[in-house]
């Protein structure tokens, strides 16, 4: 059964697009257990337009647009991290920023990850400064005992970096999903496809 949380080395780089993509390609339902910033379109938004797949509703929607815990306090809100629980059934769970994000003053994603023992995948861009930033994240979530997945790429090419990560880590790449210039359910499905290997998502 496909359960996965999607987590990334940096805020930005296509973690809601690439889980919209694997969310698609493998029929499993989509959760953002906490939605900072309400002005443009959600990441919950994103994925329902890009895959069509059932999303469930995130836990907590905050309006300010910073990390959780910021938000939260600006919004007037208490999130309890020990109350967010993954549903059940084929799930991808997509985290806010990067492994080290805090939910609350006292509580990490990566910490909610490792309660959680859910495997998961490292989202990396491909520009310059992503060895630092990967390697640094998968130590972060190791430090955890967090189960980690894989890698997927996110980006233009970098064959060496790519390569290297996957060597000093010892974890497995698992494709890299490029830019797309028209971005709409039928090109990201493609692309996936072309990309990646859905047995490696079994």
């Amino acid at each position: 059964m496909t359960r996965f949380v999607i987590t990334g080395t940096d805020t930005g780089i296509g973690k809601t697009v690439f889980s919209a993509a694997l969310a698609g390609a493998t029929g499993a339902h989509y959760w953002k257990p906490i939605q900072s910033g309400l002005d443009e379109e959600t990441d919950s938004e994103t994925v329902a337009r890009l895959a069509g797949v059932s999303v469930l509703p995130e836990a907590w929607r905050l309006a300010t647009p910073a990390s959780p815990h910021r938000a939260a306090e600006i919004d007037g809100v208490n999130i309890d991290a020990d109350a967010l629980t993954p549903p059940e059934g084929p799930l991808i769970v997509e985290g806010a920023g990067g492994a080290l994000v805090p939910l609350t003053r006292t509580t990490l994603y990566a910490d909610l990850f490792a309660r959680w023992q859910i495997p998961v995948i490292v989202c990396a861009r491909t520009g310059l400064g992503t060895i630092n930033h990967s390697l640094l994240t998968i130590e972060a979530l190791r430090a955890r005992k967090v189960p980690i997945h894989g890698l997927a790429f996110l980006g233009d090419a970098a064959a060496d970096s790519e390569a290297i990560i996957c060597q000093i880590s010892g974890i497995r790449r698992l494709g890299r999903l490029p830019i797309i210039d028209t971005l709409n359910s039928e090109t990201l499905a493609a692309a996936f496809a072309a990309h990646f290997d859905l047995e490696d998502f079994r």
